[in-house]
């Protein structure tokens, strides 16, 4: 989290004796996602979508991981759901997309890195113990822990995965792609062969991530989607209203105008 909170108090107003009203706290906004972090996550989600398509119009091609004479096919996926139309049409949509990914990618954990926001979402030692309890409680209805800041344990092990799984997406694809030139990659993969299957791995992986993403979103609810599209956060779990701000730079606003970005 930046540190930014906004408070939006209700004007003070008089008693019926005539004594003057303390202002009173109605809801708080914490900047949560960073103008950087949400350019880079809304440019990845539109190059992962293409890249997903097209990488399995790619492996249309030839759909197996097997021995070519006599090719036994893993699955046909249908053309309808691949983006290329052919095997060369989708290289292009593939290796184009290849780069936004990667450059991308690379500006996200630079900044990240060197403004010190990784702390936000980076799972670390310290949050093993917080795991269980909150798997507890999406899977198996247990009690809701009680949330201390922008991200639980178990969603910061989520994102980290993430992080490493499209780091692993670029090395496999670069041993798939130029497996001549990048050939000690595909040595330390097995081989040839091998690239190809951890390259389809890690790509059904990432999906696997974003399908549990988006349902999380969803039982979160619109305001978590709308703090990835503006930074803010109203009202988020880890301060109430009644409770101090937490540390960092407090703006208070009236119902009638809020700061520039806020919610």
């Amino acid at each position: 989290m930046s540190g930014a909170v906004i408070e939006i108090i209700q004007p003070k107003g008089k008693t019926a004796e005539g004594e003057e009203e303390s202002p009173v706290v109605i809801a708080r906004a914490a900047y949560e996602h960073p103008f950087i972090v949400r350019l880079c996550h809304w440019i990845n989600a539109v190059a992962l979508f293409v890249m997903v398509g097209s990488g399995l119009q790619i492996f249309r091609a030839f759909p197996s991981f097997g021995a070519k004479i006599p090719q036994k096919d893993l699955l046909h996926w249908p053309k309808a759901f691949a983006i290329g139309g052919w095997l060369g049409g989708a290289l292009q949509w593939h290796l184009t997309f290849m780069w936004i990914y990667i450059a991308t990618g690379v500006f996200y954990l630079g900044y990240q890195i060197f403004s010190g926001n990784y702390r936000q979402v980076l799972f670390t030692p310290r949050d093993f113990p917080g795991v269980w309890p909150m798997v507890k409680h999406y899977f198996f209805f247990g009690p809701k822990p009680p949330v201390r800041e922008a991200y639980n344990p178990l969603q910061k092990q989520a994102y980290t995965t993430a992080i490493v799984l499209g780091v692993l997406s670029v090395v496999t694809g670069f041993a798939v792609w130029k497996p001549v030139q990048f050939s000690w990659l595909g040595w330390m993969m097995g081989g040839f062969h091998y690239a190809r299957i951890w390259h389809f791995a890690v790509m059904w992986a990432i999906l696997f991530f974003v399908l549990g993403h988006l349902v999380m979103v969803m039982l979160h609810g619109w305001n978590n989607f709308v703090s990835m599209l503006t930074g803010w956060k109203k009202d988020p779990e880890y301060f109430v209203a009644d409770d101090p701000a937490p540390e960092g730079d407090v703006e208070k606003e009236d119902p009638c105008g809020t700061p520039e970005g806020a919610p």
